[in-house]
């Protein structure tokens, strides 16, 4: 891994960030085809936060925070700092000392692929966290990384300014080229779930409205009266 920390790396609008943000994790992901989702290991350190921001990319080492200290020079306003590692590790790499840095920075939140500990500071702070455990284990300062290259976080390769969402249902990425179609898509996606909503406060039911029931029979379901059944189990 070649050390290098990259300046000034091309983003996605911040405005478009935050909109894709508002429209949550679950309608981006599936409205641009079920992608980008980095699984269920990402969960928040505190829940109701709710995030959409460009993309500030770190590779540290297992038990080493050093280049996170070097990634928040390079940090802006509506940046999302995402913490690979390069091999697996737990060790809360990050906590509210650097939130509050970051914070003052206007940057968003964080995703690591590692730990977060001062969860209790964090949620009383309002910085949004997202990792794959907490963890109070420390972290020396001693090996050289890497700052806005591509880094993989479950399975999904994330660039430096593309878009990262995270809310309670977990975190996902958007390329930079894609931000254009994903705001479009969301939409719609948004406009179609308010249409169906409506019907379902009316009482109308999933199988009419989706078209299943006529379906039903070609998946081998039967509708059985109680005592049909019960006569079927003598």
């Amino acid at each position: 891994m070649r050390t290098v920390v990259v300046t000034d790396p091309p983003r996605a609008d911040v405005g478009d960030a935050e909109k894709l943000g508002e429209y949550g994790v679950a309608t981006v992901h599936e409205a641009l085809g079920r992608v980008g989702y980095l699984g269920p290991e990402y969960r928040p350190a505190w829940s109701g936060a709710r995030i959409g921001g460009t993309a500030v990319t770190v590779v540290c080492w297992p038990g080493d925070n050093l280049m996170i200290h070097v990634a928040v020079e390079q940090c802006r306003p509506g940046d999302v700092l995402v913490v690979a590692t390069n091999s697996p590790t737990t060790d809360g790499l990050f906590g509210e000392l650097f939130a509050t840095a970051l914070a003052q920075r206007g940057v968003r939140g964080v995703v690591l692929a590692s730990g977060v500990r001062d969860v209790v500071e964090l949620r009383e702070m309002g910085f949004p966290a997202w990792a794959r455990a907490v963890s109070a284990q420390g972290s020396v300062k001693a090996t050289a990384g890497a700052v806005n290259v591509p880094v993989v976080l479950g399975g999904q390769v994330i660039h430096p300014g593309d878009v990262v969402l995270g809310d309670d249902d977990g975190v996902m990425v958007v390329p930079r080229a894609d931000v254009p179609r994903a705001l479009t898509a969301g939409q719609a996606r948004l406009d179609k779930e308010a249409v169906n909503r409506a019907a379902f406060q009316q009482g109308e039911l999933g199988l009419d409205r989706y078209g299943l029931r006529e379906k039903l029979p070609d998946f081998g379901i039967e509708y059985l009266s109680y005592e049909k059944w019960a006569e079927d189990q003598r």
